[in-house]
């Protein structure tokens, strides 16, 4: 995997993906675009939502929605690492089996989510859950 980030002025810089996607960061806090910082609590939280959605798909269930809500403390001093980052996943659908959600949840932080388990290592990393039933 590659990628590349260009500065373009100020605090502007832009991502290229090697899939030939780009992003806007802002290393001004986001002021104007997602902070690098932002852009890594999103990936944690994208990388989990797709395991999740493809465990409960897998396990037949019929889910129609999953929204991850995250949640982190960083270091006062720099650098000004992740300390806790906690994942609330908000996953709606029909009939779903309690049991299947709550395992894939876990089992995406704890065993399949390369984003979660690299700063897992730094970083105390816990989950939760909640399901909506969708008539």
């Amino acid at each position: 995997m590659q990628a590349s980030v260009k500065w373009c002025g100020n605090e502007t810089f832009l991502g290229l993906s090697n899939s030939g996607h780009s992003i806007v960061m802002d290393g001004n806090g986001g002021a104007n675009a997602p902070s690098p910082m932002e852009m890594v609590l999103m990936g944690a939280g994208g990388c989990s939502s797709v395991d999740v959605v493809a465990a409960l798909k897998e396990g037949a269930q019929q889910v129609v929605s999953c929204v991850a809500e995250l949640s982190a403390e960083r270091r006062e001093q720099a650098p000004k690492l992740f300390t806790k980052i906690n994942i609330h996943f908000v996953v709606t659908g029909k009939a779903l089996d309690e049991s299947r959600v709550a395992s894939a949840v876990k089992d995406s932080l704890e065993k399949y989510c390369s984003v979660c388990l690299m700063l897992g290592a730094g970083v105390e990393m816990t989950h939760s859950y909640e399901i909506i039933e969708n008539a």
